[in-house]
């Protein structure tokens, strides 16, 4: 197995491409698989936060040579970040795009959850993709009614679009999107790589739904975005407050580094796209000099071998692939759940209920307006069920008739 560790990749100093060379062909709107698609995305948001974090790291830092490197390796990684979300065609529109994300939360948060190997974060992986399937039903619904377009097309029926946890009922005291931390001098090295992908998979389609949303001049179309952008808000707390706040900022390089490595190496593995799978590969041996870069920093500032929080070799490969019969599972056991501190509870508490009184003022949220117009205009509401009928059948598709 492949163990980024025992490679030098590109060295550092042959990293910095052109501007002819960030200047890749972006893949076919029409024919390329759905799951491509996804792989981009997720790997865009990898990047974002690689980025991201290394500005807080050096906002944080004294040490001018270390802000030196890390301002080097930024810069890559950025130049990364432009070739992987420039592969996404410019002609998709972005609500076609907002389809393909909650595609990613989906199928990206089930497949986690399958693997996860410790039964409290697997519980809130299970937790969080329950809303995130809810958000595929709305938005496709609206996707029809604006674009007069249908979701199927965007995810090829690998995903389901019906309903899931009703999005009205995603609204919670902030307090109660709080998780505990995983324990970082126990917890599987899969399970700190698991949480930082779908952190930063969810901080991703935050910034990109608070972008995107005030962009179009539908207003059930702007009311919806800002309604969903504030739940990812809430899901990013959610799995941000797994991470372990004992890790160091040498710790947290390293581990962004090497997730980086993993997933790099799990969608080259993956990929049907040639020319895709080509930048998937060269980011891998780039990524890894950029570990062994981090390794070294840690080694010199904390004296700790790097190794001792890795894995021995790369784990399981993350795969894209339909979760059909987890998310009905799920449908089927856990619809009722809402959180309480750091738990869950199958009845509304009164926090909970305090929230939705705010947040709602006796009207109807966007979520459900959306569904109720488009039942308005074609006679009822838009949803894809491959393997038979919804298994809740009793299942209320919006908070004003739960």
């Amino acid at each position: 197995m492949f163990n980024p560790l025992d490679h030098r990749g590109t060295p550092l100093d042959k990293q910095v491409r052109t501007f002819r060379e960030l200047d890749v062909a972006p893949i076919d709107p029409i024919d390329a698989d759905p799951y491509t698609r996804c792989r981009i995305i997720t790997m865009n948001g990898i990047e974002v936060e690689a980025v991201l974090f290394s500005h807080q790291f050096a906002r944080h830092c004294t040490d001018p040579d270390v802000r030196a490197k890390l301002a080097g390796i930024r810069y890559v990684e950025a130049q990364q970040q432009k070739v992987v979300n420039w592969l996404l065609p410019g002609i998709s529109s972005p609500l076609e795009t907002t389809i393909a994300y909650e595609q990613v939360a989906v199928d990206l948060t089930a497949w986690v959850s399958r693997q996860e190997p410790d039964p409290y974060l697997k519980q809130a992986y299970e937790f969080g993709v329950l809303e995130d399937f809810d958000h595929l039903y709305r938005y496709a619904n609206l996707f029809e009614m604006v674009e007069r377009r249908k979701a199927r097309k965007v995810v090829d029926d690998l995903t389901e679009v019906m309903p899931g946890r009703p999005t009205a009922l995603h609204h919670r005291d902030p307090v109660d999107n709080l998780r505990e931390p995983y324990d970082k001098s126990s917890a599987a090295p899969i399970s700190r790589l698991h949480a930082l992908t779908v952190m930063a998979a969810e901080q991703q389609t935050m910034n990109f739904y608070m972008n995107v949303g005030p962009q179009y001049m539908e207003p059930i179309a702007r009311q919806l975005y800002q309604e969903i952008a504030l739940i990812e808000e809430e899901h990013v707390t959610h799995y941000e407050s797994l991470v372990d706040p004992a890790e160091t900022w040498w710790e947290q390089l390293v581990t962004h580094e090497y997730n980086e490595c993993y997933l790099y190496y799990s969608f080259m593995q993956q990929e049907t796209d040639p020319h895709v799978k080509s930048i998937w590969e060269r980011h891998l041996d780039m990524e890894v000099a950029q570990l062994q870069a981090a390794c070294e920093l840690m080694k010199q500032q904390m004296d700790k071998d790097p190794a001792s929080i890795l894995p021995e070799t790369l784990p399981e490969p993350v795969r894209f692939e339909p979760n059909k019969a987890l998310l009905r599972e799920l449908l089927a056991t856990q619809i009722d759940l809402t959180t309480l501190g750091t738990g869950y509870v199958t009845e509304a508490h009164e926090r909970f209920e305090r929230m939705q009184e705010r947040l709602m003022a006796g009207e109807a949220p966007a979520s459900d307006r959306v569904i109720e117009e488009h039942r308005r205009v074609f006679g009822d509401e838009y949803r894809v069920e491959a393997e038979g009928p919804h298994p809740v059948e009793s299942l209320r598709t919006d908070a004003s008739h739960a």
